[in-house]
């Protein structure tokens, strides 16, 4: 038999197998109620799967729009304790994104490295949007990286994970404030520097913005403490592990202090 024959026997074979099915099933379906009961479960079953693979379909590609969305509110939900807070301590009232001495515009990471020793990100704001070199990028879980160079629509920062940056950092609310900067292994790991050795230290304190720089508000969690070492006989070298996760940013806040150029100026003074 020629290929174009086995071709079409296979065909033949196949209809009449498919009509000899269907057949069979509407002669179950008629030939008792037990036999349409399963056949109709059978066909909802059907439904139901293809219905449930559209809707997985349709939330998949609608997570991004739905990220966003949730970004925002968050941003809001934290400009809203920042206002009450600041409220609660001192009776000003905060407008805008400003609260307090700093003010705060939310961001989306458009690029971003982590696999090298002087990593960088660059955010879809710019100039136009009132972003302003030397500005600190922050999220909820951190301080993310220090804005170096901005466009009219976009700006490049250094990122957290380089041994170029660090951060004014404070064991809790109220301990003694030190340097914490990048470990340079893990996204996640940094060292705090230059806590003096009579302070107590434990493993799973947290770690804060201190607010000593002209960059970062304070009291941002940062991370919390392990292994400590003595250094000189003077200063603790404490690891710390960071609550911000580098390898899954994406939204951010950038956060500028409206009185930066009024301090520099009176330093350099």
């Amino acid at each position: 038999m020629s290929r174009r024959g086995n071709i079409i026997y296979y065909i033949t074979v196949a209809a009449v197998f498919i009509i000899l099915e269907a057949a069979a099933a509407v002669m179950l379906g008629y030939n008792g109620q037990l036999q349409n009961t399963w056949l109709g479960k059978g066909l909802h079953g059907f439904m139901a799967g293809i219905w449930g693979g559209s809707e997985s379909v349709r939330h998949y590609f609608s997570l991004g729009q739905e990220n966003r969305r949730l970004a925002a509110e968050n941003y809001h939900l934290r400009q809203e304790l920042l206002r009450y807070g600041l409220e609660v301590r001192s009776g000003d009232t905060a407008r805008d994104d400003t609260v307090g001495r700093y003010r705060y515009i939310p961001a989306e990471i458009l690029k971003m490295s982590n696999n090298r020793q002087h990593n960088y990100l660059i955010i879809d704001k710019g100039a136009e949007d009132g972003i302003q070199p030397m500005s600190g990028i922050i999220t909820g879980n951190g301080a993310v990286g220090i804005i170096e160079a901005v466009s009219r629509h976009y700006s490049y920062a250094i990122s957290f994970n380089n041994p170029d940056m660090a951060v004014s950092a404070r064991l809790g609310k109220d301990g003694a404030a030190g340097t914490l900067v990048w470990a340079g292994t893990g996204s996640r790991d940094a060292i705090l520097n230059e806590i003096p050795h009579h302070i107590d230290v434990e493993e799973g304190d947290t770690v804060f913005t201190s607010g000593f720089s002209a960059i970062f508000p304070p009291d941002i969690p940062l991370g919390v403490t392990g292994e400590k070492d003595l250094v000189n006989g003077s200063f603790f070298r404490i690891r710390v592990k960071l609550f911000e996760d580098f390898r899954r940013l994406r939204f951010v806040t950038v956060v500028h202090s409206i009185d930066k150029e009024e301090i520099e100026a009176l330093e350099n003074e």
